[in-house]
């Protein structure tokens, strides 16, 4: 995908017919500092910093190739001797050419160690830097964070097209910060693959790694969504999705879970933005200001968090290397993509719409209850919950308290001429789903799509095959399964608590 370097560093991605306007390409950049030499001259407009890209030149002739000149061998001894004057602190480094042009542009948390690494014997032998001979000049541009740092190098990348920063590993395009702008919710991911509309890019970005590890330090102060999940505000039915680990260890606010408005997540993308766009120092005043407006108003717990964000701001560079930021593995649901999913490895007529769960909890065989829950287009529907005292199983006996269960309800629902759910999942092996198919063939009613999942091996059993479905852990159709069968025995448990305490303490 070939980027417009006219449009700076950041791109929004809009219609053909709506212009964007072009933005500055000098390499400054709020939070970062320029070198002495990379400054500007007092009364001179010019910008040394930003060369001309690079034109194509006669190929030199094999003896030349072979023998560099002197004067580059010079350049290269005083590029070694001024690095080790670098400051050791995070910023940019450029290498530059003989002709003085960038042919190299770095990022480093430590300027002189990383920079000094260059002019190792062992640099020119290895192939990823077999061009450093062509070094005869070294500037710099200190930051304040490493991830100024990671910004400065991929806003200098795009602007000035080093020749040594095109080779791209594994013929693979530069990785994107991506921003959708038309959800309600906008969310933040890592792309190779941008859109062309709807989107906000920052980048390309030189090592994936690295931002990857930018963002789970961003997403820890503004709170953004990963996920690729349809949020659509104001759609009650979110009410009692479950939200991933993300929200539990505060890295996301939640909205999947109508934890917060959307005005006030747009408002926290807006700050990510203003970040991105190398704001730091407005940002950080636009919050000090909300910061003391909230106190003054006695929304304290809304100052605190303000003031936890300005602090995490203020002390990006304290977070260590980038690359060891990893995200805890999260195994989100997308209810669409569950459903969809779910229709293809059960090879079903059309994609299923209610899903119900069955499970069984009980304490040494007394106080046996059963739960059942209801799921509409891949999201919980509470007023579907129902519970289940057993009656006719005494002691433990899983299997035929999965048939009673089973038959009570559906007994009731065929009598009410109720419409049965599209797919009902019970939570064990072989022998709970044949119990509960049993279930149906004693009360003579056709089931809807019937199912169990196997909690060990998460083998998914299906009437009349030997075999069970084995499906990948990262599968869409596996984690909606999940979902509703922990659900389903989250809420056989909490009943099973209540009857418990009830019995305990007599009340």
């Amino acid at each position: 995908m070939t980027m417009d370097s006219e449009r700076g560093f950041s791109i929004e991605r809009e219609p053909a017919d709506k212009p964007v306007p072009p933005q500055a390409k000098d390499a400054s950049f709020p939070g970062c500092r320029m070198s002495d030499e990379l400054a500007p001259a007092e009364g001179n407009a010019a910008q040394p910093h930003s060369p001309t890209r690079e034109t194509p030149e006669p190929a030199p002739s094999t003896a030349a190739a072979e023998a560099p000149p002197a004067s580059c061998e010079l350049g290269f001894q005083r590029a070694a001797a001024k690095v080790r004057e670098f400051p050791q602190k995070p910023g940019v480094y450029l290498m530059k050419d003989a002709a003085g042009r960038v042919i190299y542009v770095g990022k480093a948390k430590n300027l002189r160690s990383r920079a000094s690494s260059y002019f190792l014997k062992g640099a020119a032998e290895e192939l990823r830097t077999s061009w450093v001979p062509e070094i005869a000049d070294v500037d710099f541009i200190e930051c304040e964070s490493e991830v100024d740092a990671l910004l400065m190098e991929a806003r200098l990348i795009k602007d000035v097209q080093p020749k040594h920063n095109k080779e791209l590993k594994d013929d693979k395009t530069f990785p994107y910060l991506m921003i959708t702008t038309r959800e309600d919710f906008p969310r933040v991911e890592v792309t190779r693959e941008p859109k062309d509309r709807g989107v906000k890019l920052y980048g390309p970005f030189a090592n994936a790694g690295a931002l990857r590890g930018a963002v789970q330090v961003l997403q820890r102060i503004f709170k953004f969504r990963t996920c690729s999940l349809d949020i659509a505000d104001g759609d009650e039915r979110w009410q009692w999705f479950r939200p991933c680990l993300l929200a539990s260890i505060q890295q996301c606010t939640a909205p999947c879970n109508l934890r917060i408005s959307k005005e006030d997540y747009r408002r926290d993308i807006r700050r990510l933005q203003m970040f991105l766009d190398g704001q730091r120092t407005s940002l950080l005043k636009q919050m000090r200001r909300e910061m003391q407006e909230a106190a003054a108003a006695l929304e304290f717990e809304r100052a605190a968090t303000l003031r936890d964000e300005i602090q995490m701001l203020e002390t990006l560079d304290d977070r260590g290397e980038l690359d060891t930021h990893a995200q805890p593995e999260v195994f989100y649901v997308d209810p669409q993509k569950g459903l969809a999913g779910l229709r293809k490895v059960l090879n079903l007529d059309k994609t299923p719409r209610t899903l119900e769960g069955v499970d069984i909890a009980h304490l040494g065989g007394g106080q046996t209850v059963a739960s059942l829950v209801q799921f509409i287009d891949g999201l919980p529907f509470k007023p579907g919950y129902r519970r289940y005292k057993i009656r006719e199983v005494s002691g433990i006996d899983d299997f035929r308290s999965i048939h009673e269960v089973v038959a009570r309800r559906y007994r009731r629902m065929s009598d009410e001429a109720q419409v049965f759910p599209d797919l009902l999942l019970i939570d064990g092996g072989k022998g709970q789903l044949n119990a509960a198919m049993a279930a149906f063939r004693e009360l003579d009613i056709s089931p809807p799509t019937l199912v169990s999942l196997a909690k060990r091996e998460e083998e998914v059993y299906v009437p009349g095959q030997s075999e069970p479905l084995r499906l990948s852990r990262h599968s869409f159709a596996l984690r909606l399964l999940q979902y509703v069968r922990d659900e389903a025995h989250r809420f056989a448990q909490h009943y099973h608590h209540i009857l418990r305490r009830k019995s305990t303490l007599g009340e």
